[in-house]
């Protein structure tokens, strides 16, 4: 056996823990770099800028966020909003998902190239093709007129429910794609030992695969959740002024205003309220592992 020489016995070594600290640190060193100039200072300076006048330091911004009910109106509209698109991804991901571990392997390609289009598309030329569906004299309206249902079209452009539908069109992917990979990774005995054993098919799915597939469920609910928070091109285009979330508000203050030190106030209560979510998931999830259903 050949015995490595010089430098390259740092990386002969096949265990983690054989490597010292400071070359496990010299290893992580540009990710940790990365990370610094790319998220933390952008950020850091960007809290900095909600506080900090020439007089010193202030709370006048996050006063007056707290003190002004429209503000706390939208930033519960966007968490609602947020809050609905993930449930109702979740409701039209699962059967997709569990579709997909069903049929034949390329049937499998078929549906995943189905599914990640829309992601591919941009998401403005998803918001304004979901303006032509749902406009006045949209497709849908025509639709409706055609078959009788309504004489008058119908109001549905520039509403929630219009930016839900074309928030949760877009969110999708992020949805389907985690519960497939963890539905995908459940020995099908499971299921079959179940029936054997005399559960019904409900009953086997609600013990055996819903409760596996839940890491999938939670990591697409997660990424949802969080991207639905920061949606900021189909609110303002699909929802109009009528629709106003904390994305599109922090930018008319930063584009239409000019007002920097309040859009960052205005950031940083969206970042707390989404870290704040994301630590009482990550709570509900602790206290979920191993739970049963049914």
């Amino acid at each position: 056996m050949i015995k490595p020489k010089g430098h390259m016995r740092l990386f002969a070594t096949t265990s983690v823990r054989q490597y010292s600290p400071s070359f496990s640190l010299a290893l992580i060193a540009p990710l940790i770099l990365l990370l610094v100039f790319s998220f933390v200072y952008p950020v850091g300076r960007l809290l900095w800028t909600s506080v900090a006048t020439p007089n010193g330091v202030t709370a006048e911004h996050y006063l007056r966020i707290w003190y002004q009910p429209l503000y706390l109106t939208i930033l519960g509209r966007t968490i609602q909003l947020a809050f609905v698109v993930t449930v109702t991804a979740f409701l039209l991901a699962f059967p997709v998902a569990y579709a997909m571990t069903l049929v034949k392997k390329r049937w499998v390609a078929v549906m995943t190239i189905c599914v990640l289009i829309p992601l591919w598309t941009s998401v403005l030329v998803r918001s304004y093709s979901w303006i032509v569906l749902l406009q006045r004299n949209g497709i849908v309206n025509n639709l409706l007129r055609e078959i009788g249902v309504v004489t008058d079209p119908l109001r549905m452009i520039y509403t929630e429910g219009s930016v839900m539908v074309a928030m949760t069109h877009g969110l999708l992917p992020f949805m389907i794609l985690p519960i497939y990979s963890a539905l995908d990774t459940i020995p099908p005995e499971l299921a079959k030992a179940a029936r054997n054993l005399g559960a019904g098919p409900v009953q086997a799915f609600l013990r055996i695969t819903l409760p596996l597939s839940l890491p999938g469920i939670y990591a697409g609910s997660l990424m949802t959740f969080i991207l639905a928070l920061g949606f900021y091109i189909t609110p303002a285009l699909v929802g109009g002024p009528q629709t106003l979330m904390m994305a599109t508000l922090i930018g008319q203050q930063t584009t239409d205003l000019l007002n920097w030190p309040f859009a960052a106030a205005l950031s940083g209560v969206l970042l707390a309220a989404t870290l704040l979510l994301v630590a009482v998931f990550r709570k509900a999830l602790a206290l979920n592992k191993g739970g049963q259903f049914g």
